[in-house]
């Protein structure tokens, strides 16, 4: 393992997602899937979110929320949208994502964007009111 790059991951994940859901993602990890938070850190925040010519960490917001509200993963959806705000995308941005959802992947999938979309714009609203 990178311990540069696993840092470098972790300080990324954290930003995005929120020190406190990083911590309980790690701590509260069995024993079963702690490589399995290691590796994400290390290779998917270390690696794949620093990889190529795509510099912000709100583009490749809008990049992960787009694949996840695509694929139907709601709870990524809920939290990568909520990471997306943290990163500076506008509901409106997300709004025209969850619109491309519908024309790519059909009203049921939108309409699961928009329910994610509300829980996590209230957890990101809460969060900024509790700052």
């Amino acid at each position: 393992m990178s311990e540069k790059r696993f840092q470098e991951g972790l300080e990324r994940r954290k930003r995005v997602l929120g020190e406190a859901h990083v911590a309980r993602a790690m701590d509260q990890a069995p024993e079963f899937t702690r490589d399995f938070q290691d590796f994400m850190t290390e290779y998917v925040w270390g690696g794949v979110w620093s990889a190529g010519g795509i510099t912000s960490l709100r583009e490749r917001s809008l990049i992960v929320t787009s694949i996840l509200c695509a694929l139907g993963k709601g709870h990524e959806m809920r939290l990568h949208m909520r990471g997306a705000l943290r990163n500076g995308v506008t509901p409106e941005e997300l709004k025209s994502v969850i619109y491309h959802i519908l024309g790519y992947c059909g009203a049921p999938a939108a309409l699961e964007c928009f329910r994610a979309y509300a829980e996590a714009k209230a957890a990101f609203d809460a969060e900024q009111a509790a700052k």
